[in-house]
């Protein structure tokens, strides 16, 4: 047998020279590259042994991605094609630069200590560190993460007398950052008013003072990397001839200035190995550009996309949902997954009266999982945006479930929530040292850390509390105790609710989130949606609870953000976005509030590419589940602490129906309910919310939340109604064209 497979050695390209020794040594290549291909489908294995060329592996989901990269180094390697040393592997998260390494060790005997692995930042530290000097750097530079980066920052601006009111320190550092991921420096950022060409003054002196003090950010790193191989031909000519084969995991995610990088590298001669999917590119708001994708394809004139599309996760209906779902965005590279598995069963679909209907009914689902022996481990609830996690979590909590938050906070340890309780604690217990320090200049008032301090020597001289100190004190410590003061006397005689909402209001906090700007806008869009939700949780606290008053609920507050939170072996449930689930895979999926304006998410209307954006995302969650996917959406949503009804998600409808089984009958009718997803709470909403404005009488015919059809925008919920006769007029939420006001004698509108 050994002769025979010397034999076909000897004809192979692999038989360089054939002598006893060179022959054993071939010989044991060969047997490793069988070993290697060994359990590749035909396309994974065209992929790994491409010949010296650039290419585009379009990689679906869950076709073994990781494999094929993995494997292709380890088949380069093997095959004496290129040394260890001679490839650059770019992941974008040092854990799966990790798992990288540890595959390969466990495919060939190499050590992988030298080889250059790893993410961008940690590649372009690794280039600056070896060529300081160069990139005119001290050898000792040090790195900034975001929050030494907003300290710098602020130092700058002080140093220049630049009012923190007019120009936010956080906004200015999102200009920074995102002008030196688009390769810009100060002098290159085109200013076309005033306010824009102060902020590139302060990038200018930022930038500066890093170099004064011998540092750097994260977006430097990539940058200043970036420029050393563009200016210096000799260090590029060196990476490019080290480099002959470049390979990058999720090329989807690369922003502009990640791919300018990539080219410089590659040259005209070397390889670069692309993997991604154009389908699960979800990442927009980072700066990810999937159209580098499309790019690729002519910069390196690549002939042949391979198209990874064998599944090896889910069974057929949850690949058939997806396929059918995905084929509605336009410019696709365009696959179609498809597995050995069988079809599986349908994908369930539930349609709960409310969000709390919706939560129980997950619940015991869950429970009838965890009967038939499915670990909870294996169950995963999915949801579009973060809020939605507390009224989950107060089931969960009921039922006594264990869970996990993957990727995030539970609802009660979540910042913006501890602020706002750390409020009301004070209001309730002025005593409450801990809670008055975490809120006293935050949002910010100007009371400093040294004012601060004396603070807390008076006190402790005077062994009182900080609040007895502060009463004492002038100044802005004055002005804080006076706010609290009054926001005790306004909210006395309140219902729970009205009294966080005029918290909310008071404190700052609602103003502070609203003006955030830049990169930091959908964090804080977020954190609003999250106090929107505090307000919700206090709605249904009075409903469940005889004792409604602020000390029972801020107890209620204390005890589930103290409560099963399980600890990291332990067997339990996985909440999460869909954004935190991708790269991950349950027995068990539950998607979540699959409602219009909440998944698509509406802050899509207003984006570039939204829907299409949101398509993917819905992608990405229906390819988590391998055995059985559930749907689940509510008549009715609380926002604002008040009910609204809520109109089923576009994506319901471009799923086949011969692949759901709907658990309660097919769109069951409505009640009439005030409209769904009005904007997330800002300061003028929740103050509406404390002293609800009254309506004028529907004298049209028409009622607010009524759902409606236009023959051209399609189908929509009333959101207002106004005037008579001939003035009178309608406010119409359309799912795919957005708002719009109809005069009613020419509107046209059917009622649905």
């Amino acid at each position: 047998m050994k002769q025979k497979g010397e034999a076909r050695l000897r004809a192979s390209p692999f038989c360089l020279v054939h002598n006893n020794v060179r022959t054993q040594a071939l010989w044991d290549n060969y047997a490793m590259n069988t070993t290697l291909l060994s359990g590749l489908n035909p396309p994974q294995q065209q992929a790994v042994t491409l010949p010296h060329q650039s290419a585009l592996i379009l990689a679906g989901a869950g076709s073994g991605k990781t494999r094929v990269l993995t494997t292709r180094i380890a088949y380069l390697i093997s095959t004496g094609t290129v040394s260890p040393h001679g490839i650059l592997a770019v992941t974008f998260t040092n854990k799966a630069a990790k798992e990288m390494i540890t595959r390969l060790t466990s495919m060939l005997p190499i050590n992988t200590r030298g080889m250059w692995i790893g993410t961008f930042h940690g590649l372009c530290n690794r280039m600056l560190r070896a060529h300081f000097r160069e990139a005119n750097l001290p050898q000792t530079f040090q790195i900034l993460d975001s929050g030494d980066q907003l300290s710098a920052i602020k130092r700058v601006m002080k140093a220049m007398n630049i009012d923190d009111k007019k120009f936010i320190p956080r906004e200015v550092q999102n200009f920074i950052s995102g002008s030196k991921e688009q390769g810009l420096r100060a002098n290159d950022v085109e200013a076309y008013d005033p306010y824009t060409r102060r902020k590139v003054e302060i990038f200018a002196e930022y930038d500066a003072q890093c170099q004064r003090e011998g540092v750097v950010d994260f977006s430097e790193l990539l940058l200043r990397s970036y420029e050393l191989l563009s200016r210096n031909a000799a260090i590029r000519e060196h990476y490019q001839a080290r480099f002959k084969h470049i390979l990058v995991d999720e090329f989807q995610d690369t922003n502009p200035l990640q791919y300018r990088w990539l080219k410089l590298l590659a040259g005209k001669d070397n390889a670069l190995f692309a993997v991604g999917d154009d389908d699960q590119s979800i990442y927009a708001f980072r700066g990810a550009n999937v159209g580098n994708m499309q790019e690729l394809l002519r910069d390196f004139h690549v002939e042949n996309v391979i198209k990874l599309e064998q599944n090896y996760r889910s069974h057929g209906n949850i690949l058939d949902a997806a396929n059918a779902l995905i084929s509605n965005n336009q410019n696709r590279l365009g696959k179609e997954l498809w597995t050995a598995e069988s079809g599986g069963e349908p994908l369930r679909v539930y349609e709960a009266p409310t969000d709390v209907e919706e939560a129980n009914f997950i619940v015991s689902e869950i429970q009838q999982l965890k009967s038939e022996g499915i670990n909870l481990r294996e169950i995963a609830l999915l949801y579009r945006s973060n809020a939605q996690s507390r009224v989950l979590e107060h089931s969960l909590v009921s039922a006594g479930l264990s869970y996990r938050v993957y990727g995030g906070l539970r609802f009660f340890e979540r910042q913006e929530i501890k602020h706002a309780l750390a409020y009301l604690r004070v209001m309730e217990n002025t005593d409450d040292d801990n809670a008055l320090l975490r809120i006293i200049n935050f949002p910010t008032r100007g009371i400093g850390a040294r004012s601060i301090e004396q603070l807390q020597e008076v006190a402790k001289m005077n062994n009182t509390t900080l609040f007895d100190a502060a009463a004492r004190a002038g100044g802005k410590v004055s002005a804080f105790v006076g706010m609290i003061v009054a926001m005790r006397s306004a909210t006395r005689e309140l219902p729970l609710p009205e009294i966080i909402g005029h918290v909310l209001n008071e404190s700052g906090l609602i103003a502070h989130y609203s003006n955030e700007t830049g990169a930091k806008k959908r964090e804080a869009e977020e954190r609003l949606e999250n106090l929107n939700e505090l307000l919700n949780a206090a709605t249904l606290f009075v409903h469940e609870n005889e004792d409604d008053s602020l000390t029972s609920f801020l107890s209620h507050a204390s005890l589930e953000a103290g409560e099963h939170q399980a600890g990291d072996q332990d067997d339990a449930l996985h909440l999460m976005t869909v954004h935190a689930s991708k790269g991950l895979e349950f027995h068990s999926v539950f998607i979540t509030g699959m409602e219009e304006g909440l998944f698509p998410h509406q802050n899509s209307q207003h984006m570039e590419d939204g829907l299409g954006e949101e398509r993917r995302l819905m992608y990405v969650a229906i390819t988590r589940a391998r055995r059985r996917l559930y749907l689940t959406f509510a008549q009715s949503r609380m926002l604002h602490g008040q009910t609204n009804s809520a109109m089923v998600s576009s994506f319901m409808r471009e799923l086949p129906e011969e692949l759901l089984h709907w658990i309660t009958p097919r769109l069951a009718p409505r009640s009439a309910f005030k409209p769904a997803y009005a904007p997330y709470p800002t300061q003028h909403a929740v103050a509406d919310y404390a002293a609800p404005a009254k309506r004028p009488a529907d004298m049209s015919g028409w009622r607010i939340g009524q759902n409606v059809e236009h023959a051209k925008f399609g189908e929509g919920v009333v959101l207002s109604v106004e005037g008579n006769g001939a003035d009178a007029r309608v406010q119409v939420q359309f799912r795919k064209t957005g708002s719009k006001w109809l005069s009613l004698e020419y509107a046209k509108l059917t009622a649905l």
